[in-house]
């Protein structure tokens, strides 16, 4: 027997996950975490979420013992070690860990931006990209450095920033042993040895190593040099 969802039109086998579905419709969230307050819809979420709070990280990799608060959270860490993707795009074959990347992925090829800027229309692909916008409108900087007082409106920045009084450079070409702060840096030095030039004009056919050599290039074509 299928159970149907009248509101959204899905369909379930199992009655106690169309009753779970239900409740997202009514946003019934009777699960409520006492120490913050957010509610949940189902009693195992509201327990996974109380680790947040506890710190708790009970379940552990036992190939880098590595350990996570959830377990599909560590199931996903063991495709680092396996190389497992077993969500791949029928559009362009490329293959991820996880089907939530998958259905970002997707939006490459769709062209489509769900979350709208409501300020000034600008749209993205991930939320979290949205929020980081925001940023821009109310100039918000929440993570400050703890050493000088810099203010930073990502906490990516403001780790890349930490590296300036640590001095630490942990990425370093396996090539030529050269050290670097930033991951895309060393990717670039990369390309000293390889010779690869990813970046082409599709205007001559001229190759260049970096997009901003390309970028560059571009206007010997348009003759824009302002």
């Amino acid at each position: 027997m299928a159970y149907l969802c009248e509101e959204c039109g899905k369909t379930f086998t199992s009655k106690s996950n169309f009753v779970t579905h239900e409740k997202i419709h009514r946003n019934e969230r009777n699960y409520v975490c006492e120490i913050c307050k957010k509610a949940f819809i189902q009693k195992h979420h509201l327990d996974a979420h109380h680790l947040i709070h506890t710190q708790e990280k009970p379940h552990v990799c036992v190939i880098c013992t590595k350990a996570f608060s959830k377990k599909i959270t560590l199931t996903y860490h063991y495709r680092v070690h396996t190389k497992e993707r077993p969500y791949s795009c029928d559009v362009c074959g490329k293959a991820f860990s996880r089907r939530s990347i998958l259905t970002v992925h997707y939006r490459i090829h769709t062209k489509e931006r769900p979350y709208a800027c409501d300020v000034c229309g600008s749209a993205f692909l991930r939320k979290s990209e949205l929020n980081t916008h925001y940023l821009t409108h109310t100039k918000e900087k929440p993570h400050s450095c703890e050493v000088c007082g810099k203010e930073f409106s990502q906490k990516g920045n403001l780790n890349l920033h930490y590296l300036t009084h640590t001095k630490e450079k942990p990425h370093s070409c396996e090539v030529c042993g050269k050290e670097f702060s930033l991951k895309g840096n060393l990717n670039l030095h990369y390309l000293t040895h390889t010779k690869e030039k990813p970046h082409s004009c599709d205007v001559c056919g001229k190759a260049y190593s970096r997009k901003s050599y390309l970028n560059r290039h571009y206007l010997t074509h348009t003759k824009d040099k302002c």
